[in-house]
């Protein structure tokens, strides 16, 4: 299942050190049930990955940071003039979650690979005409080979 926003809000307390019961607070839960919530946000899978891929996040920019390497993170002001630029980014952007990353990779594939077989009317009917021309064109003559005794 997607993570939610609440389950975002909740990942984000807890790495902050607040308690299982205060991040759900934060995260909008209702005081009355924010206990039994903080406890069974904390077991989900989706919640413990949020943690776990922000911690990574931060130790891949700060070894872009050491190394000079450049982490391709779309900035929301920025305009982008092609859509395949956008999809690029978003496909490259470290912190998006992998189902989107992958989302903006097939719809990017047919503006990088072209289908095997897939080309115009044009190239079509040439390449028929070619292999129909190729089956009533002359036939060669034969060779002549003298033979020495």
């Amino acid at each position: 299942m997607a993570i939610t926003q609440k389950k975002k809000l909740f990942a984000q307390a807890k790495r902050e050190g607040k308690s299982n019961t205060d991040a759900a607070i934060f995260a909008g839960y209702s005081a009355d049930t924010a206990p039994q919530a903080g406890s069974r946000l904390a077991k989900d899978k989706d919640v413990i990955g949020e943690i776990g891929r922000k911690e990574k996040i931060e130790v891949a920019k700060e070894v872009a940071k050491e190394t000079g390497i450049r982490l391709d993170i779309p900035d929301l002001g920025v305009m982008y003039k092609d859509p395949k630029d956008f999809l690029m980014a978003v496909m490259n952007d470290v912190e998006s979650d992998m189902k989107t990353r992958s989302e903006a990779a097939k719809a990017l594939m047919p503006f990088i690979h072209q289908k095997k077989g897939e080309s115009g009317k044009k190239e079509v009917d040439a390449e028929n005409a070619k292999k129909i021309a190729s089956r009533f064109s002359a036939v060669a003559a034969p060779k002549l080979v003298a033979v020495k005794k």
